[in-house]
This record gives structure tokens, C-alpha cells and sequence, in this order.
């Protein structure tokens, strides 16, 4: 998720310096190159989280469910419900790609204009919602850091040793 905040930053840097006032693009072309390179190392970035990302969310909305309130921040449960519906839709996307790239030319190889047309347009479909898991991402980290400093329930109360309860008794 780090690695996507750093692409976001390159890209808005990039998108300030190569547009108008107006956001216009200065060069079409070279921006769409540039915007499909950015896609395309997101899309790299959350492959790391993305086998891991349902436990992340199922962890994180557990942890939740057990933090005192005062401990929990507001915007937390609207964040899990942006991550969880964002790797719903990648899901759906992914398995539209593995459709897509079944459907075409056995002559179409990572390289070829067939296939990396086509990837560029998955990683194009995909970046919102891996902009959503870059920017809502941290949400996961806050809670996991909140329920391991929160009081633990599994753990009693110290009881009294032995030479403090002969001492509370007399």
C-alpha cells in the first residue's frame, strides 16, 4: 500500500507538471502512456496484498468489534466498507480478465499490441478501486495497531501474590 501512495504522489506530480490550468493534458498521447504506466504498477503494487487482502478486512473488522469505543475512530468501519467493496470489484475485474485474456489469440503474448492493449484496459478498469486500497489501506495498520494496545479481555486482573494477600489479611 506504501508502494501505491508513492505511484499516486509520482503521478500527481507528473499530472501537475504535464497539464493546464484546466487539467488538460499538454500531450495526449505521452499522458496516456504515462496514466497507463501508473495503472499498470498499481495494479503490480497490490499484487503483494492481494492474496491476503479478505483476511486483512475480516482481521481488521474483527479487531474492531472488540475495541472499547473510545478507542475507535469513526471513519474506520466506512474505510473496511470501501476496501471490502473495492476488492470485490478487483475480483470481478480479475476474473472478467482471465476471461478476456482466454478469448484471445493464441498469437497474443504479454509484448504483443493484442495483449497488452487488453491488460492496459484491466489495469485502467482496476485503478479507482486500487486508489481506494492505497488511500483507505491505512485504515488496517490503525486498527491493528488500536487492538494490540487496548486492554485485552482474554488476559484477568493481576491476582495478589501470596505475601501481599498474608499482608491484606492481617
Amino acid at each position: 500500500m506504501r508502494d501505491s501512495k508513492k505511484i499516486l504522489h509520482a503521478w500527481d506530480a507528473y499530472s501537475d507538471e504535464h497539464t493546464d490550468l484546466d487539467g488538460w493534458p499538454h500531450d495526449n498521447d505521452a499522458y496516456g502512456l504515462r496514466a497507463s504506466q501508473r495503472d499498470a504498477d498499481t495494479a503490480e503494487a497490490f499484487e503483494t496484498v492481494r492474496y491476503g487482502a479478505r483476511h486483512l478486512l475480516a482481521t481488521a473488522e474483527t479487531q474492531l468489534t472488540r475495541l472499547p469505543e473510545d478507542m475507535v475512530q469513526s471513519r474506520w468501519v466506512y474505510q473496511l466498507g470501501v476496501l471490502r467493496d473495492a476488492l470485490d470489484r478487483l475480483d470481478e475485474l480479475h476474473e472478467q480478465w482471465l476471461l478476456t485474456r482466454d478469448a484471445l489469440p493464441a498469437t497474443a503474448k504479454p509484448g504483443t499490441p493484442d495483449f497488452d492493449d487488453a491488460l492496459a484496459e484491466r489495469h485502467a478498469e482496476s485503478w479507482s478501486y486500487l486508489d481506494d486500497w492505497a488511500t483507505h489501506g491505512k485504515a488496517l495498520r490503525e486498527i491493528n495497531t488500536a487492538a494490540r494496545k487496548a486492554p485485552s479481555q482474554l488476559v484477568p486482573t493481576p491476582a495478589l501474590a501470596p505475601a501481599q494477600r498474608t499482608a491484606a489479611r492481617k
